[in-house]
């Protein structure tokens, strides 16, 4: 039977092209799928069956592969998804840091509010904010430094009976040396 000396002549060929690009056990099923595709179309095997039966091989490697990555892409979307339905704070304590946020956005100047915002909300690079913003990557991370600085300041209470927010103490800006 052709099959059967297909077989004998070019199975240890195949696996051995198999185990150069993946490991032992998977080289195995590639040369078992390999053979079943060869079984299943024996009228298109040429009378020089290892090209043909390596390409074959070559593409069952490329499925295999392409299945891995979805495989890893799907258990890494399913953990993103077991992250993001975790249990979160109650909705008061949300409120309540949400308006701090806020609160402390708003004390910010203009540019240090931008830089922030672009670095930490859009989450693009240093160099990306200089770009959008139109100054120097060095301005950028002492924009960065100062807008920092400026949400760790803690404010002074308020000891006035107005409804108006304590005024932001601000510190003195450094001097450059250079």
């Amino acid at each position: 039977m052709r099959f059967t000396e297909i077989w004998d002549v070019c199975a240890g060929r195949v696996f051995a092209y198999a185990c150069r690009h993946v490991d032992h056990h998977t080289a195995q099923e590639v040369v078992s799928e390999t053979f079943l595709v060869a079984w299943r179309r024996l009228q298109d095997v040429p009378d020089q069956a290892l090209p043909w039966l390596l390409v074959v091989a070559r593409n069952i490697m490329s499925n295999h592969r392409r299945g891995d990555r979805r495989r890893d892409a799907l258990t890494e979307k399913m953990a993103r998804i077991e992250r993001l339905a975790g249990s979160a704070p109650g909705a008061d304590v949300a409120v309540t840091d949400r308006a701090e946020v806020l609160a402390a956005l708003a004390a910010l100047t203009d540019v240090e509010r931008e830089v922030l915002l672009l670095t930490a909300w859009d989450g693009v690079t240093a160099a990306e904010a200089a770009r959008v913003m139109g100054c120097s990557v060095p301005a950028v991370h002492v924009r960065l430094f100062r807008a920092r600085r400026r949400l760790q300041t803690p404010q002074t209470p308020q000891t006035t009976e107005s409804a108006a927010p304590a005024p932001l103490r601000v510190a003195p800006e450094p001097r450059s040396i250079r």
